[in-house]
């Protein structure tokens, strides 16, 4: 997917306020809250922004941590990831590659086959089925 670039007046125009501060402030959804945590449902996660696709429901599994969790991306180069020294702690961002919206956090501690937990917020997320 080509890169897409808005200006931030037209990031707030498409994304709710809760929407724009998780993909575009870095802001993080409440554990427990959002809408994918416990959902069951196959399909394919795409960015809520650009609606590239990120994630599979293949893919997904329940870690407790409160937010949806994947161990693999849908393919290689739709995420990206750099170090994030915020909040007084060392982890990886992860971005949408298309778009540079924040998704959420990867850690080290996932299921086999990878050992990653991609922690990712749901309202960076948007759920399409596979019918």
């Amino acid at each position: 997917m080509a890169k897409v670039e808005k200006t931030e007046t037209e990031w707030r125009e498409q994304l709710s306020p809760d929407q724009y501060a998780v993909c575009r402030e870095k802001a993080t959804e409440r554990a427990f809250t959002g809408e994918y945590d416990d959902c069951k449902n196959p399909g394919t996660y795409v960015c809520v922004a650009c609606g590239q696709a990120l994630f599979s429901s293949e893919h997904k599994f329940d870690s407790g941590c409160g937010w949806p969790s994947f161990y693999l991306p849908v393919a290689e180069g739709n995420v990206e990831t750099e170090e994030d020294v915020s909040h007084g702690m060392r982890r990886v961002e992860v971005l949408c590659s298309a778009c540079d919206s924040h998704l959420g956090h990867v850690f080290p501690d996932g299921p086999a086959p990878t050992g990653l937990r991609y922690c990712i917020n749901s309202l960076s997320l948007d759920l399409k089925s596979d019918d």
